[in-house]
């Protein structure tokens, strides 16, 4: 008896054509940080011919140097969104933390006492926002709010809406501010890229970060999963508000007191920032460097608006209208993605 061998069909070429993996340049076109960098290059490039000296190493090393205070605080502001909730209290939190650092350093003439100082005060702010937000469960929106108004009015009681300057003038503490790395880069951008480039190194490939992750996309299955949901949005809210602590610190530096109004409406430029950069409002989506990216882009918009002699109010316009793109295309993926799990 003969046997008759099973007849394997041959895959058409175009089922080959499907089957092979799409080209490089697509693959990276899809990537959120890739669109997010040529939109940073083309405003570069627009407001370098429109502008004049914008592209001068001097205004890039000044951009570099306002961008550090956004950077550092959206790390945080970024990682607390990705974990599912929100941290809008960092912007007063700036102005709080100065307090300490100046008070302590005019008193003892010690820089690393002054940090010190601020860190610790940051770090209890950040543990009242932890435990309500991730123990008392209550919603991290209204806890930060309300955070954010006590420490306001907390620093416009006790300084009497005067600055407190700082009396001591050290050089280490100016060099926050003015000092730059081979007479190029300020300090202060330095650090920003090295707390940038740790975080990011821990949310890519550590287990910590893959837990942020896990618990911003389904607090309740990465708890069956054997996730600590509250240690993780705990030591998520800590790292927030110790990165703003930073912040505070160099923006101290820079204004050389403890001002009232430091931090004024800074919460919402990181927040817009961090959106922009792609990391989703509903959590457990995102990346540390498209959050870059969004800091660089509205900080280059910033400073060519204000090159080409428009007012602040039609910048705020343009970054009101940035942000409510950003939600909206967020809104939009997050639809799609729904639909396409449906």
């Amino acid at each position: 008896m003969t046997t008759i061998p099973p007849i394997i069909p041959t895959p058409s070429p175009a089922g080959l054509a499907s089957a092979q993996p799409p080209p490089l340049l697509a693959r990276l076109l899809r990537r959120q940080e890739t669109v997010l960098f040529l939109c940073l290059v083309l405003v570069i490039a627009f407001f370098s011919f429109a502008v004049e000296n914008f592209f001068s190493a001097r205004n890039l090393g000044n951009v570099l140097g306002q961008a550090s205070l956004a950077l550092v605080a959206g790390i945080g502001c970024a990682i607390v969104f990705i974990s599912g909730e929100v941290d809008i209290s960092i912007g007063a939190l700036l102005a709080t933390v100065a307090l300490p650092l100046i008070l302590i350093m005019n008193g003892t003439g010690s820089l690393a006492l002054g940090i010190g100082g601020a860190l610790l005060l940051g770090l209890l702010i950040g543990s009242l926002n932890a435990f309500l937000s991730a123990c008392a469960g209550i919603n991290s929106l209204i806890v930060t709010l309300g955070t954010m108004f006590m420490l306001r009015g907390g620093v416009y009681l006790y300084t009497g809406q005067r600055a407190i300057p700082d009396e001591r003038s050290l050089e280490s503490f100016i060099m926050l501010s003015d000092g730059r790395l081979f007479g190029l880069i300020p300090y202060s951008a330095v650090i920003a890229l090295v707390l940038l480039c740790a975080f990011a190194y821990v949310m890519r490939y550590r287990s910590f970060g893959r837990h942020i992750y896990a618990v911003g996309g389904n607090a309740e299955v990465a708890r069956l999963a054997g996730h600590d949901v509250r240690r993780v949005k705990f030591t998520c809210f800590i790292i927030s508000a110790l990165l703003a602590t930073v912040a505070g610190i160099i923006l101290a530096a820079r204004v050389g007191s403890a001002q009232h109004t430091a931090g004024l409406n800074f919460e919402f430029q990181v927040v817009a920032a961090t959106v922009l950069g792609g990391v989703s409002l509903a959590g457990g989506i995102g990346s540390l460097g498209g959050m870059a990216l969004g800091v660089l882009i509205l900080q280059f918009l910033s400073n060519g608006l204000r090159g080409l002699g428009l007012p602040t109010e039609w910048q705020l316009i343009v970054t009101g209208m940035i942000i409510i793109a950003a939600v909206a295309f967020d809104a939009a993926k997050s639809q799609r993605s729904t639909r396409s799990l449906a």
